[in-house]
């Protein structure tokens, strides 16, 4: 059963190098299912040209008073989705203001538990499996001259982020990657059971993911559980790879009223 217009508020978090452009290709499938949907673009991101965040201004806080203070401007909650390492400010900002999110959606992204950093999470899951290779897009990225901010070089992005959407479309959103903020990339939640983990999730993994790969989506649901689980055979961009699935997928289980009020993390 589809939402009625207006009745559903979805606020968007994009991951690093990117900006609210990255929800652009599935806005559109959302707004027929009657959705508002609010993408916002985090402080430094370099996609917002009134914003003078320097790299070195950016931290967990500011990103996640930034979404709160959204958070608070709405008449009601919201479900707050998050794409890759987004899910680390949407954990904050749930364990900020628990009131104000309806339900958490991580898609595939960083559901960290409290006090790890994602690269801590592939420490422990090497503990288990040394010989898994970790091929990701770390020792590939350029650097700025203090350190502070990083870019992913285009045919690594094509080949980590969006090697299942067609090359016109993939080359197009690979020009839209700017510089991150290393200190928005390198991030640990602190989060309590009392506060975010009283706010439902959903985790929607994607098997064919070349940069946060399946492993650590599946050690992430384990470490921190009572996520309901949601699984499309996509790379690491499923709301650009496969939008009309997503849609298909996701949208049954969040207008679920019952399971919405119901659930806990």
């Amino acid at each position: 059963m589809s939402a009625r217009p207006g009745n559903k508020t979805m606020v968007m978090i994009h991951g690093a190098w990117q900006g609210s452009w990255s929800f652009d290709a599935w806005r559109p499938y959302l707004t027929q299912r009657g959705w508002r949907t609010i993408a916002i673009d985090l402080p430094g991101n370099g996609c917002d040209p009134d914003d003078r965040t320097l790299p070195a201004d950016v931290s967990l806080q500011l990103y996640t008073d930034h979404v709160v203070k959204l958070l608070k401007s709405l008449d009601r909650p919201a479900v707050l989705l998050a794409h890759s390492g987004g899910g680390v400010v949407a954990s904050q900002a749930a364990e900020a203001a628990p009131e104000c999110v309806e339900c958490l959606v991580y898609l595939a992204g960083m559901m960290l538990p409290s006090g790890m950093s994602f690269g801590e999470l592939i420490e422990r899951y090497l503990e288990q499996d040394p010989d898994y290779g970790v091929d990701g897009v770390s020792p590939h990225l350029y650097w700025s001259a203090d350190g502070l901010s990083s870019m992913v070089p285009p045919h690594i992005a094509r080949d980590l982020f969006v090697q299942d959407i067609n090359e016109t479309e993939a080359l197009q959103a690979v020009a839209k990657l700017r510089p991150q903020a290393e200190r928005g990339r390198t991030m640990r939640p602190a989060l309590t059971p009392q506060r975010h983990g009283s706010v439902p999730r959903v985790y929607v993994e994607a098997l064919r993911d070349n940069s946060v790969k399946l492993p650590f989506q599946r050690l992430m649901q384990t470490l921190s559980p009572g996520a309901l689980r949601l699984t499309l055979d996509c790379g690491h961009v499923p709301q650009a790879a496969q939008p009309q699935a997503l849609t298909a997928l996701l949208c049954p289980v969040l207008e679920q009223r019952s399971y919405l009020h119901g659930a806990s993390g």
